[in-house]
């Protein structure tokens, strides 16, 4: 073989390789992996009302609702039908919601239906739960499957994600996810191009590094307060009064 044809050769060879992982990414097995939201729920306006005006949270009550279906809708749109997306919703707190508008008779009431109906519509897997042990299991018992990513949308601080902040209690959640609770994640839950993030207040500030630690995949988090009223439009994710980090 004469020098140019080696040197010719040697280009087509590493061509061809070059484009096999191009092949290989768009060729997912969507079988084979799982897209993760979860909903915190609402504020009770009767607690909320006690507060200075500036400082009262979720007047609308489907703020962490319709974030999330605005997300289930990019991913149906880049992914199309085949992708597996399951909805983990925190009942209690809409249940007692409604109960509560129902009565106050807002512009927009909550209500369960409305919930399992968008779901049915974008061929979503709805889960209601009520406890923080029934996430934790969730995310670590799926067989082989693994998670293409997991997003959360409701209360947080830096320490915990607060599915029913003022629901229950004022100020209060009763039912959280708390950094120590973290160690319970099982690592290798995750494919290795997942995508983790958290839509809800001051995450990046210190549970995110906890969430890397544990199960070794970081997890954006807003450091500063996140701001929902962006999804207003019916388009746009919550923004960060801050910026994003991990």
């Amino acid at each position: 073989m004469t020098t140019r044809a080696f040197f010719r050769f040697c280009i087509l060879f590493l061509l061809g390789c070059g484009a096999l992982p191009l092949t290989a990414q768009a060729q997912r097995n969507y079988a084979a992996e799982e897209y993760v939201i979860t909903s915190g729920g609402p504020a009770l306006r009767g607690w909320e009302e006690y507060r200075a005006p500036g400082d009262q949270h979720d007047r609308y009550w489907g703020n962490f609702i319709r974030a999330a279906r605005i997300r289930i809708d990019q991913l149906r749109a880049q992914h199309g039908p085949a992708i597996s997306i399951t909805w983990l919703v925190y009942r209690p707190a809409y249940e007692t919601r409604q109960q509560e508008d129902a009565v106050k008779r807002p512009p927009y009431l909550c209500t369960l239906t409305e919930i399992t109906t968008l779901a049915a519509e974008r061929g979503v897997r709805l889960l209601w739960f009520s406890n923080s042990n029934f996430l934790v299991s969730y995310l670590n018992n799926r067989g082989e499957r693994k998670l293409s990513g997991f997003e959360f949308y409701g209360h947080s601080n830096k320490f915990c994600f607060l599915f029913d902040y003022s629901n229950d209690i004022l100020g209060v959640s009763s039912c959280y996810l708390h950094v120590s609770d973290l160690k319970r994640l099982h690592r290798g839950l995750f494919t290795s191009d997942a995508h983790v993030q958290s839509y809800g207040c001051h995450t990046g500030e210190y549970m995110s590094r906890t969430w890397k630690s544990c199960t070794g995949m970081p997890m954006i988090g807003a450091i500063g307060k996140t701001d929902f009223s962006a999804i207003k439009d019916n388009v746009t994710l919550p923004t960060v009064n801050g910026r994003w980090g991990q």
